[in-house]
């Protein structure tokens, strides 16, 4: 999971993210760009404006200049890398595109981000038509903007944003769900995600359908499948959500939750428990020393559709991370 592209889209609308402003959006809005499903087409589909795009399109330029796009994270973070994505753009696409941040607190709207000191985290950068532009990003600050500024107009279908989450410890309660991605939890290893990505079990919300979770391949063997979690800071764990909503006849049987603590040492949270198919649990956790992340043991296979870790977070880490 080195490639950026595998951490969380900073910029998704599953988070919040959204689009503050725009100088052009004659052909297609730009709320388009952060999207959380990928971009569609239908060839000969028109409107009143011509072609129907999924993604952002301005009109073509007849004088100096360059348009642009503001959007506001859904969850700020550290910022590792950027897919400018054009699919389907062939003949109108921009042939160069920048991305600039900015870290501005409270709920800021245009006026106040167009007076910002916006930071360039990727140059001017030639882009190729209906493709996924990939663009790394070295500076970790944490941000809570990006300007997407292209060159000097065109289309551009989704703008993947990927980072990771660092949450304002201020806004956060006591007690909350240290394995959610929005506040920074993460998957970092596992088993098996031949039919879903276990992050999908870390968003916000309940899940759509089973393709909104984690399946496993069907195991032939004696083992079992399972995955790793780093939760968002060191916490004692209170509360697990096993959400095997829509999975009926994948489920697995059983589950268990093994914590891990900044020594290495092994805790058991949840012995091995049985689970019912499309069925929402909650379980109680055994009490015990704070750990860094969470194994989730499912017996022998199958999907799960969300993973909850309610616990009392070390603000001192959050706190750390916020001042980085």
């Amino acid at each position: 999971m080195a490639d950026f592209t595998a951490l969380p889209d900073l910029a998704s609308r599953a988070f919040g993210g959204g689009v503050v402003t725009a100088n052009d959006e004659f052909f297609a809005a730009a709320d388009h760009l952060v999207l959380p499903h990928p971009p569609g087409h239908a060839p000969r589909t028109f409107d009143h404006k011509g072609q129907v795009y999924d993604g952002w399109e301005t009109r073509r330029r007849r004088e100096t200049g360059h348009d642009f796009a503001i959007v506001r994270l859904g969850a700020p973070g550290q910022i590792h890398g950027v897919d400018v994505d054009t699919a389907f753009f062939t003949g109108n696409y921009p042939p160069f595109a920048a991305v600039e941040a900015v870290e501005v607190p409270g709920y800021p709207g245009p006026a106040d981000l167009a007076g910002a000191d916006w930071v360039e985290l990727v140059p001017r950068s030639p882009l190729e038509g209906d493709s996924h532009n990939l663009f790394p990003v070295t500076d970790r600050r944490r941000w809570t903007h990006v300007r997407l500024r292209i060159f000097p107009d065109g289309g551009v279908a989704r703008l993947r944003v990927h980072g990771e989450v660092v949450p304002d410890p201020a806004l956060l309660p006591k007690i909350f769900d240290v394995a959610a991605a929005e506040y920074g939890g993460r998957v970092v290893d596992c088993s098996n995600m031949f039919y879903g990505n276990p992050q999908r079990m870390l968003m916000p919300g309940l899940a759509r359908d089973m393709g909104d979770g984690w399946e496993t391949s069907r195991r032939r063997d004696d083992g079992n499948d399972w995955v790793l979690v780093r939760l968002a800071a060191p916490a004692r764990l209170r509360f697990a959500d096993l959400d095997t909503s829509h999975f009926k006849g994948n489920a697995p049987g059983w589950a268990a939750l093994t914590g891990i603590t900044a020594e290495g040492d092994q805790v058991e949270l949840l012995a091995r428990t049985a689970l019912r198919p499309d069925t929402p649990h909650r379980f109680r956790l055994v009490k015990g020393p704070e750990v860094t992340h969470v194994r989730l043991d499912v017996f022998p296979d199958g999907g799960m559709a969300r993973l909850r870790l309610h616990g009392r977070a070390d603000r001192a880490h959050l706190w750390a991370r916020m001042r980085r």
